[in-house]
């Protein structure tokens, strides 16, 4: 494991304030160009930096759903392991700072500033530079930029270990500019197929591109569709590691899928047992955690330390119960397959749908709407629809229209939408009046909006 050599932004750079890191964060378009967004950006940006990502440990988590969750177990296992531990989300659920953590805490919003100044520096020194050559200014993203600023800070608190989820895919995500010596791959549903492609292969395709020689693979649950397997093994094969395989029941032997290793069977099988007071598709994740803290250490990691780090570990935004009278529970499930995850953790909770709270909903119009609204709607008894003040949330009429389109296909009343709203302040308005209980799903955003009007 790597020790902090301590670091240094390697010129001077004007320093935004808090307001201004923010507004570069959510449209980079000051430091942006005709090049397109490419990997290169942020190696150069980083290079420009002189590898803050060099002075710590890197750790990339990959994958169509469960990332998030398997991150934030992984950077807790470690830091109760005794590491100083980094963590990078997204998005965020209202702070842009949010995605950045350092031992457990949220960085200061002073931190965020910095960090976003010295990426932003080194963007346009890293285009000035091309430009004075002849060659086309980088178009540098949001989630660049934030990953560039990730990796100044950490270097700077000198963390031992940073766990740094992939944004979109793997192959081209900006995380992928920095040598992780592990990765983990937690499954691969149909996302962002517009950009990943159509298939279970071709996304598994641009996922396993994490999958590089040397380093250490953990391979989730959700992996082990036929179609995906057999491109998880041909990328591993060409890199020459064999992965770790992991459930939550079993971390697979010598002989198991794809010719996986195990270091400690116990440990995976604990997975289980210590998320039970957690939703039902949380141990999964854990277990790709566990197997991969084990593997980055070497070693069985202490069971008591363990069942504290996971006990205490918070997912924001995942089955969260943001209010408890009257109940409002959030959850950022936006694909039809973290859905009917977050579904079938519902009906452990409460098994009679009649008894359930009403359903909140919103979505974005780059999503599988249909498929989302094919799976929460007969989940709840009643709905009210919403519009997040995303640029790409589908407009509420458009999803109240689809939401009744389902109830008729389920022989229910229309009448079963109770409102439309066209933002989520007005929809959470009519239910506190109302003292109405509320579940909110969909999307990110939703549960972010939910969470900063009511945590506020």
């Amino acid at each position: 494991m790597a020790r902090c050599k301590g670091y240094a932004v390697p010129f001077g750079f004007p320093e935004l304030t808090y307001g201004e890191a923010v507004s570069m964060a959510a449209d980079t378009g000051k430091i942006s160009g005709d090049a397109g967004p490419l990997l290169e950006t942020v190696i150069d940006m980083l290079d420009e930096l002189e590898r803050p990502d060099g002075h710590f440990d890197c750790i990339q988590v990959a994958g169509t759903n469960g990332k998030t969750s398997t991150t934030r177990f992984t950077a807790a296992i470690l830091r109760g392991e005794g590491l100083l531990t980094a963590l990078y989300t997204s998005p965020q659920l209202v702070r842009y700072e949010e995605r950045l953590e350092v031992d457990g805490a949220v960085v200061s919003p002073d931190e965020f500033a910095h960090g976003v100044s010295a990426a932003a520096e080194a963007g346009r020194r890293v285009n000035a530079r091309r430009v004075s050559i002849g060659e086309p200014a980088y178009t540098i993203t949001p989630f660049d930029l934030l990953t560039v600023a990730a990796m100044v800070v950490f270097a700077e608190r000198c963390v031992d270990v940073a766990v740094l989820e992939v944004g979109m895919g793997g192959r081209w995500d900006a995380t992928s500019a920095t040598d992780p010596v592990a990765v983990v791959i937690t499954g691969i549903g149909l996302d962002h197929t517009r950009i990943l492609g159509d298939t279970l292969a071709q996304i598994a395709a641009e996922k396993a591109a994490v999958i590089k020689p040397g380093r250490f693979v953990v391979l989730g649950e959700g992996t082990h569709e036929p179609e995906v397997q057999r491109v998880m093994d041909e990328r591993c094969a060409a890199c020459g590691v064999t992965p770790w395989v992991s459930s939550h029941e079993v971390l697979s032997e010598p002989d198991g899928i794809g010719g996986a290793v195990s270091f400690s069977m116990r440990t995976a099988r604990a997975a289980y047992s210590i998320t039970m007071h957690k939703p039902s598709y949380q141990p999964q994740n854990a277990a790709c955690a566990i197997a991969l803290a084990e593997g980055y250490l070497g070693r069985v990691l202490d069971s008591d330390a363990l069942e504290r780090s996971i006990e205490a570990c918070p997912i924001p935004g995942r089955f969260d119960v943001v209010r408890v009278d009257p109940l409002v529970l959030v959850d950022a499930c936006h694909n039809p397959q973290s859905c009917e995850n977050f579904v079938s953790a519902l009906n452990e909770a409460q098994p009679m749908i009649s008894d359930r709270p009403v359903l909140l909903i919103a979505a974005l119009s780059d999503k599988d709407v249909r498929g989302i609204v094919d799976v929460l709607v007969p989940a709840f008894p009643r709905v009210i629809v919403a519009q997040t003040d995303s640029d790409r949330a589908l407009p509420a009429a458009e999803l109240a229209e689809l939401v009744r389109v389902k109830l008729a296909e389920l022989g229910r009343d229309e009448g079963d939408v109770l409102a439309v709203f066209g933002d989520v302040d007005s929809a959470l308005g009519w239910a506190t009046a109302g003292g109405q209980p509320l579940v909110a799903a969909g999307t990110i955003t939703l549960a972010g909006e939910v969470a900063g009007l009511l945590r506020r």
